[in-house]
């Protein structure tokens, strides 16, 4: 049992210890597809190491998706596997270690996702960049679709 909870009162992670996997992929060069520190990631690359960090082997395979999947395809494919997964937040400030998801175009699901850091800060995998540490500007916060947080033990 963690000593960590959502106000839900349900398990999460030690947000320092999904903090600190996180800061292991700062400098990643972004790679589509890509979730390995130091070799290359995507944002969602960057969530799922995280998890491998935190847990081992990933609770699902990832199917391949396009650079521009979220053109073609209108599901809710990062919320639902977010939803599957993590422990879901009911508040919209996310804290540290909280996966935030982001929704760009209100019609559109959401189509980015980046670890919580300290301080109003976001961890996320840029594209044609690298892992980086951004501020998080209340533009982005006006867009977050799903805060959440990795749970304690994925398999209770």
């Amino acid at each position: 049992m963690s000593d960590h909870a959502d106000r839900s009162g349900e398990p999460c992670a030690d947000p320092e210890q999904v903090l600190a996997l996180a800061h292991g992929f700062l400098r990643t060069p972004y790679r589509h597809q890509g979730s390995r520190a130091g070799v290359g990631c995507d944002c969602l690359g960057l969530v799922r190491g995280v998890w491998r960090g935190l847990f081992g082997a990933e609770p699902e395979s990832v199917e391949p998706y396009g650079p521009d999947w979220y053109a073609h395809d209108r599901r809710e494919r990062l919320l639902e596997a977010a939803e599957r997964h993590l422990v879901g937040r009911s508040y919209r400030d996310p804290a540290p270690g909280d996966v935030v998801l982001f929704r760009f175009r209100a019609e559109r699901p959401a189509t980015h996702c980046g670890i919580a850091g300290v301080s109003g800060t976001l961890i996320h995998a840029y594209e044609r960049s690298a892992v980086v540490v951004s501020v998080l500007p209340d533009a982005w916060r006006r867009r977050i679709a799903g805060i959440f947080a990795f749970p304690a033990d994925p398999t209770s």
